[in-house]
């Protein structure tokens, strides 16, 4: 059961994009994706509000999560989160099986 959740940084003067870059630059998120469990790790930036990056942050499951909280990296997150001043949303989504009435609106 793959868990996938949903993290908005939200800043001010583009402070959630420069962190996104940091945590990119400083090798933080590739440290990030090389940890046991993880599945996906990556930034999107809004369209709609410039002020909003979006990380889509997916693990195999909630033991993997527990592993990554506990690890150096959160510390490193949590102080670049103070240095941008960002506010976060969290959406977390558990993963199933796409029903067959869905596949015929997936083009692949």
């Amino acid at each position: 059961m793959m868990i996938t959740v949903n993290l908005y940084f939200t800043g001010e003067n583009g402070s959630a994009g420069r962190f996104a870059e940091e945590m990119e630059s400083s090798g933080t998120a590739d440290k990030i994706r090389a940890e046991k469990g993880n599945v996906r790790y990556e930034y999107f930036f809004s369209m709609k509000d410039p002020e909003t990056v979006l990380l889509i942050d997916a693990w195999e499951d909630q033991e993997a999560i527990d592993r990554h909280h506990a690890s150096p990296m959160m510390r490193t997150i949590m102080e670049l989160r103070e240095k941008y001043d960002l506010h976060m949303k969290v959406e977390r989504f558990i993963s199933d099986d796409m029903p067959e009435s869905d596949e015929g609106f997936v083009r692949s």
